[in-house]
């Protein structure tokens, strides 16, 4: 039986405000969904008055944390993470902090990545006997068998469910992933969603200037995919599709936004494709809405935050019926969705929206509005109340076993 969501009591006016640790190993301005999504959650308990300490990797000698209101930066050595490069993973810390938190104890630590850091943040939280809400943001058990370890997967799947139950919640982005980490024995899962910038990312932001510079016309069909170039993305459906496409509409062209350990070697057999590398901003924003049709075939997100940026820019998506797709997309009504796995389907839509130019008008449209409904503040509310949640369960459970224990 799944786990019941948390019911939680207004918060009062004169609320109390926390102090959270947020330990992670990726953080902006590296660009990955998981590094955007937490910046977005620091700076909202930030503003609504929280006392944020964040644990993270330094990336380079030049990486210096800036002075924030409501924010203190902690700064430990990292290591490369192979085939990812910019990217570093922190290394084991135990004892580091729990020396910071002996001396500056935070009411909740929120643990956002479960590498070496996290491990140590998890048992030095156990130790000082301080509440732990941890993150899932990735799958790493389903990276697995794209890299040749899917022997591994069981053993990553025993790792990761050994790290999170140690939490006393754990969140994950959607229905879909809570469903599958609780078939998988992992307790105590609550969905805190994702939303998305229809400021920064609409419609009006396309430019007739950068599909001039692509080499496209007014009335040429620009398919876009936005993500890292790695295997795990799926990327050989990805170009299956085009392939497909390119051949009942010639003149499309494939726009590539993103950097990763695949991009060289995509360069240099597709040298008609246009490779834009990573972008963000504006500058991202101007890329999808100059786009006609966005193509999503990631089987191994945890949500995919690049599908709600498309759907705000006004484009018609293609993906599965899968994390950020199973949640906002209706099939045929804001979008298009294939069974998860279903190759031979994804193409079939993915020509579908190619070729019907009026439909994927109507679906964009369609996808603008139900962007549009997604709030950041709404997904904020939440997380900071499952962070209460977690600070007022754990001390009710020490004030029943210290009651237990006079009581004898």
């Amino acid at each position: 039986m799944p786990a019941p969501d948390f019911v939680f009591q207004q918060l009062p006016v004169e609320r109390r405000h926390l102090r959270v640790a947020v330990v992670t190993e990726t953080y902006p301005p590296e660009i990955n969904g998981v590094a955007m999504t937490l910046g977005r959650m620091v700076r909202a308990l930030q503003q609504r008055d929280h006392q944020v300490q964040l644990i993270r990797p330094r990336q380079d000698a030049s990486d210096l944390p800036r002075p924030e209101e409501n924010l203190e930066q902690v700064l430990r050595p990292g290591v490369p993470i192979p085939r990812y490069s910019g990217l570093k993973m922190g290394l084991p810390a135990k004892s580091a902090l729990h020396r910071l938190w002996s001396l500056k104890r935070p009411d909740v630590i929120q643990i956002a990545t479960e590498g070496p850091l996290g491990w140590s943040a998890m048992a030095a939280a156990q130790k000082l006997r301080i509440p732990v809400a941890t993150d899932f943001h990735t799958n790493f058990h389903s990276y697995s068998r794209h890299y040749g370890l899917g022997w591994l997967r069981k053993p990553i799947v025993s790792y990761l469910r050994k790290f999170h139950s140690q939490a006393r919640v754990t969140m994950v982005p959607s229905l879909s992933i809570r469903t599958e980490l609780e078939a998988a024995g992992f307790r105590n899962v609550q969905v805190v969603a994702r939303g998305v910038d229809t400021e920064l990312f609409q419609p009006e932001r396309r430019s007739e200037d950068l599909r001039r510079a692509w080499g496209v016309g007014a009335d040429d069909l620009v398919v876009i995919n936005v993500g890292r170039m790695a295997p795990e993305k799926n990327l050989a459906l990805l170009i299956g599709a085009f392939a497909a496409i390119r051949r009942v509409r010639p003149e499309a062209k494939l726009v590539l936004v993103g950097d990763g350990p695949e991009l060289t070697a995509l360069r240099s057999v597709y040298p008609d494709f246009v490779f834009r590398g990573a972008r963000r901003g504006e500058d991202l924003a101007t890329h999808y809405a100059s786009a006609d049709l966005f193509l999503f075939p990631s089987m191994t997100e945890t949500f995919g935050n690049v599908l709600l940026e498309a759907m705000a820019s006004g484009l018609c998506a293609v993906g599965y019926d899968y994390a950020a797709a199973a949640e906002h997309v209706r099939h045929g009504h804001n979008g298009l969705k294939a069974p998860l796995g279903d190759e031979a389907v994804f193409v079939a839509e993915a020509l579908r929206a190619a070729t019907e130019p009026a439909l994927r008008r109507v679906l964009g449209a369609r996808a603008l509005d139900t962007a549009r409904g997604l709030s950041w503040e709404q997904i904020f509310t939440r997380l900071e109340n499952i962070l209460f949640h977690v600070v007022e369960d754990n001390a009710a459970y020490h004030e029943r076993a210290l009651l237990e224990l006079e009581t004898g």
